[in-house]
């Protein structure tokens, strides 16, 4: 893994690309008439977006008017391993994560960044006064920040947002993560607390429909839980803990039935107990086997992200 490379630019924009060809084109005009402390680059991943993105990508940094790196990933790896991807291309004293999507206006980059560098602040995170996502994504963004309150040593109710700002000193540790589950939220809170939020605006989608389907948010769920965290694990302890101590209850009000009665209750009753613990059993087991499944799939080199091509244009050179 190559080292992280020093900073030599005020604030680097990373931004993964899916499905993005009809807005990154916008996005990176409006990002390159900003003007920063320090100056300003942009780092777009394309990640196996099967629309023609890279055809998009590529023109534009063929064009652009600020530094500008295009990389291309070899097939979908995710959102968060692209993002890995090109924090380690990025070489900002502040780096900014954002979506290609234009929900996060270019325009609250700049308040975002004077916030970190200001205030001297590790990460600053944005948080929503009225969030545009359908009502399923909300619901599951609540979800999402409800089980990291429970799982990681974050700050009580501050909101795990895409559109964050980092530290170089904060990449730098982030981007030594090789696995290939990696969660930027649960890597930054293993390196920093200096963390704060600041209120930004979020708008409506501009075009197309969110890249999170249900099943993307399981993987993303099942990255912190089990990546970040031993409660899986303990709670399943918990649980057969909790049977045993069931069954036990169970058997003495059996043998004080046997007792009393002439005979104990039916089969109904026992059918019920077997499948209750079976069931908890499969649970234990499962969680087990996700843990485990990780660690074997970590062992034997899955990859993070593959990276087919790398085009970077210096304008200013």
């Amino acid at each position: 893994m190559p080292d992280h490379p020093p900073p030599t630019i005020g604030l680097s924009i990373v931004v993964p690309v899916y499905r993005g060809a009809a807005t990154v084109g916008r996005l990176v005009a409006a990002l390159s008439d900003l003007r920063p402390e320090g100056g300003i680059e942009i780092v777009l991943v394309n990640d196996g977006s099967p629309d023609n993105s890279a055809e998009v990508c590529r023109a534009l940094a063929a064009s652009a008017t600020v530094p500008l790196v295009y990389v291309e990933h070899a097939r979908n790896f995710g959102e968060h391993n692209a993002v890995m991807t090109g924090l380690r291309r990025a070489r900002g004293r502040y780096v900014i994560t954002m979506d290609d999507d234009l929900q996060n206006p270019p325009e609250e980059v700049l308040k975002l960044y004077d916030h970190a560098r200001l205030g001297n602040w590790d990460v600053v995170y944005t948080r929503y006064a009225e969030k545009r996502h359908e009502g399923w994504r909300n619901l599951g963004s609540r979800f999402a920040n409800w089980v990291a309150d429970q799982l990681m040593d974050k700050p009580k109710g501050l909101y795990l947002s895409s559109f964050r700002c980092m530290s170089a000193l904060v990449v730098r540790e982030v981007t030594k993560y090789t696995g290939p589950y990696p969660y930027i939220d649960g890597l930054i809170m293993q390196v920093t607390q200096r963390i704060d939020s600041i209120v930004v605006l979020h708008l409506a989608r501009v075009e197309g429909r969110s890249n999170y389907t249900l099943r993307r948010l399981v993987r993303l769920w099942l990255n912190l839980a089990t990546n970040f965290s031993l409660m899986p694990l303990r709670l399943a302890m918990f649980a057969g803990a909790a049977m045993g101590i069931l069954g036990v209850i169970g058997a003495i009000f059996t043998i004080i039935e046997a007792m009393t009665k002439e005979t104990p209750s039916g089969w109904a009753s026992v059918m019920t107990i077997t499948l209750l613990v079976a069931g908890v059993q499969f649970l234990i087991l499962g969680v087990m086997g996700e843990y485990l499944g990780r660690a074997f799939l970590s062992a034997n080199g899955k990859p993070q992200g593959v990276v087919r091509d790398v085009v970077a244009s210096e304008p200013h050179a």
